[in-house]
């Protein structure tokens, strides 16, 4: 399976003053496929460890010095190391916290060695309070599920998704084209990106197949409850896992999780879940300047799940998705929220972690919002996904108007369509509006 991420661990192969790689994303987004898939081919030697598998690895890192670490890891695997030609992958490295720190001393002693770590729930490990983080020795990267773009070229329509993501190909874009990738989307809507569920989808385009594989990452991310709280915790957790999926698209509110539970409870849990990457808040913002965090209301905040897919299987929507013919209207807007919010993360630099930020004002009589507020080349752009009611639209106006924008989106799935100030985006071309420059194709 192709990843995008994987021309850039091409790159920081050969990148002078390279330095050891650090994977950070949700359990089953990829990250032990793609670093495998890529030691294998484009190393002479591939060394693998997985602490969680075998424990006993640790006491390799009883030791902070590389060439000691080294000697052991051979002894350990019988492979040889040999600088350049040797790639060591440190998986679940969150259970071996010393072989994080020891990152750094490989950079420092050990610069022609290519070193990489990952691990499910490496975040917690990162956020720790007694962990000290070795920065600058370290490159982090970001892996998220696939987005609308790779699952085309999971799919086998790698020259589709080229075609569309030059900018110019979409104003006239063939009205079949435009119908079929509008359906490529709302097979998107219910497999989703996770690699284990469209690895399965290509083998055998069995959807009851795909949606037990769907059932089954939920159940592993319960699972993991007991690996980051206390047990007093888990029936928060299943709280709010459960709760968030409903209130995608709209502001979270502790109450309507349950009532009976303290606020401060629920926000703890919740707190956790963004941690392990199992949903990302949309925090809302004044828009009035960059950075948009600089002005955000740290207690108004939307959410959306990791994955679409995800999202179904939790929600139980999987009719609806297939037979409503307005997708912005599926499960009240929710699924084109998540959809477009997903792909703006899956779009964003892979080398910091995305944020995600909305528009909403609160006046007397009278309230507006935006779906969500994006930042492109030092301009604020207002992103609303069409709901087909005028009210909507007319917060767009009102933000328009405020901040005199000279762009914004309309993302729906009828066809592209460039105005000024507003460009008509279909839900497949979000990608290629985030590559292009705003000045391509009359933009700017």
């Amino acid at each position: 399976m192709k990843r995008d991420i994987y021309k850039i661990l091409i790159d920081w192969k050969i990148a002078d003053g390279r330095r050891p790689l650090l994977i950070r994303g949700a359990r089953q987004t990829g990250k032990t496929f793609v670093v495998s898939e890529f030691g294998t081919r484009e190393f002479a030697n591939f060394i693998y460890l997985n602490f969680e598998r075998n424990p006993e690895l640790k006491e390799i890192f009883t030791t902070l010095v590389p060439a000691e670490i080294i000697e052991k890891i051979v002894l350990f695997t019988t492979k040889k190391s040999i600088a350049g030609k040797t790639l060591v992958f440190l998986d679940e490295i969150q259970e071996c916290p010393n072989a994080i720190v020891a990152l750094r001393y490989f950079y420092e002693e050990m610069p022609g060695l290519h070193v990489i770590g990952a691990g499910s729930l490496l975040e917690f490990a990162l956020s720790s309070e007694s962990f000290r983080m070795p920065v600058g020795r370290i490159q982090y990267l970001h892996i998220h599920p696939l987005s609308f773009g790779e699952f085309l070229d999971a799919i086998g329509e790698t020259e589709l998704r080229k075609y569309i993501l030059n900018f110019k190909n979409l104003e006239n874009l063939p009205e079949g084209l435009h119908v079929k990738l509008n359906e490529y989307v709302r097979r998107y809507f219910i497999i989703g990106g996770m690699p284990a569920v469209v690895n399965e989808y290509i083998k055998t385009r069995d959807i009851i197949n795909c949606q037990r594989i769907q059932r089954s990452i939920l159940d592993t991310y319960i699972d993991d409850f007991a690996k980051y709280s206390r047990i007093s915790r888990h029936v928060y957790l299943r709280k709010v896992f459960n709760a968030a999926p409903a209130m995608v698209g709209q502001r979270f509110v502790y109450a309507q999780v349950d009532r009976s539970v303290k606020s401060r409870d629920l926000k703890d849990a919740l707190e956790l879940l963004e941690t392990a990457g199992i949903v990302t808040r949309i925090r809302q913002t004044s828009g009035a300047g960059l950075p948009l965090a600089a002005a955000v209301h740290e207690s108004i905040f939307k959410v959306i799940f990791l994955d679409i897919g995800l999202f179904h299987a939790v929600s139980g929507i999987y009719s609806d998705t297939a037979r409503e013919k307005d997708f912005s209207a599926i499960f009240k807007g929710a699924v084109a929220e998540q959809f477009a919010g997903q792909e703006l993360i899956a779009c964003h630099s892979p080398y910091t972690k995305a944020a995600l930020f909305y528009w909403g004002r609160d006046e007397k009589n009278s309230s507006a919002e935006i779906d969500y507020l994006i930042e492109k080349e030092a301009r604020i752009i207002p992103v609303e996904i069409k709901s087909g009611s005028a009210g909507r639209m007319k917060s767009m106006q009102i933000f328009i108007e405020k901040y005199h924008s000279e762009t914004a989106l309309k993302i729906s799935q009828a066809p592209f369509m460039n105005g000024k100030p507003l460009l008509a985006l279909p839900f497949y071309a979000i990608e290629s509006f985030l590559q292009q420059p705003l000045s391509q194709n009359n933009i700017d």
